[in-house]
């Protein structure tokens, strides 16, 4: 969630053309959306029911849309769900949630087992929220569990669709650049997100979110890998101009953006040198280990405001 529920996920080709009549491997991540014209529309608000399940829901959108209501207790970084899933939610090719609660439970890479989409939530607060996942059963996470179940309403279950995820870029024609990237940041993206990455606030509350810092998404979060981040902002950045930037930008952005210091994984918390989180859980396309500018990437204790371990 900062970041988002969620991130495009690598795929495989056996996964891929359900059309065709290929079976789906279940021990990989989930495929790639499938090319084409977005056709699912989820419902609307106006149409929810005044009872229970209705409330649940608007509790859950709520939270969705403003997570810092948990902040100090399960969020500490100031993001939101609704900074990577646009729309509350809604928008395809923004991660949308009507396309992710059909196709769980899920096998997980990051995580190395079958995850159900409330462990997918838990994760997501872990990771893109800096903080500590809501327990199983208790409110928030089943508001935001049954505000999913309500926006897949008439979806297919276990079908992948057009619209999900966050669309994958081809490789950049040159490899992302970090000075290019800041020349883009400086043009697109300052205006919302601050010189330095910090976000924007109108009074109190958070209205852009922070790039890098302590208040951004940790070193564990799916949209510090430089692809994730890449696909995001080509579909989705500067926002209300979508696919305004080339390929190529995206990908120098997303290099700038993620090249910044944010808070420690919070599975550094279990390993002994950050030599061994770096080769445990960082063989993807990010900057966690590396040294940029004189300085090597995630060598620090700073766990941001969180003050909990991994497990809570």
């Amino acid at each position: 969630m900062a970041v988002t529920l969620v991130a495009t996920l690598a795929l495989s080709s056996a996964a891929l053309a359900q059309d065709e009549g290929v079976e789906r491997d279940y021990q990989i991540p989930l495929p790639e959306a499938p090319e084409g014209e977005v056709t699912f529309t989820p419902p609307h608000e106006r149409d929810l029911p005044d009872n229970q399940y209705g409330d649940m829901v608007r509790k859950g959108r709520d939270l969705f849309v403003d997570t810092q209501s948990l902040r100090g207790e399960y969020v500490f970084n100031d993001q939101n769900c609704a900074n990577c899933h646009l729309d509350a939610g809604r928008l395809a090719n923004s991660a949308p949630m009507w396309a992710s609660f059909g196709v769980y439970p899920a096998y997980r890479g990051k995580n190395d087992k079958v995850n159900t989409l409330a462990e997918r939530i838990q994760g997501c607060f872990t990771y893109s929220m800096n903080g500590t996942p809501p327990p199983t059963g208790s409110e928030p996470l089943v508001a935001m569990q049954t505000y999913l179940h309500w926006m897949s309403t008439g979806a297919p279950i276990n079908e992948s669709l057009p619209g999900r995820g966050y669309p994958a870029l081809e490789e950049a024609e040159q490899a992302p650049d970090r000075a290019r990237g800041a020349e883009v940041y400086a043009a697109q993206c300052a205006v919302c997100h601050g010189d330095q990455g910090q976000g924007q606030k109108v009074g109190e509350r958070q209205v852009f979110p922070p790039l890098w810092g302590d208040g951004a998404y940790n070193w564990g979060a799916g949209m510090h890998r430089v692809n994730t981040a890449a696909n995001f902002i080509k579909a989705n950045m500067p926002l209300g101009k979508p696919y305004s930037l080339s390929d190529q930008q995206a990908w120098d952005v997303a290099a700038f953006i993620n090249s910044h210091e944010r808070p420690q994984d919070p599975r550094r918390r279990t390993l002994d040198t950050l030599e061994e989180t770096d080769a445990t859980f960082h063989s993807h396309h990010g900057f966690y280990g590396d040294e940029i500018d004189g300085r090597r990437l995630g060598d620090h204790a700073d766990f941001g405001e969180n003050p909990r371990p991994l497990d809570g």
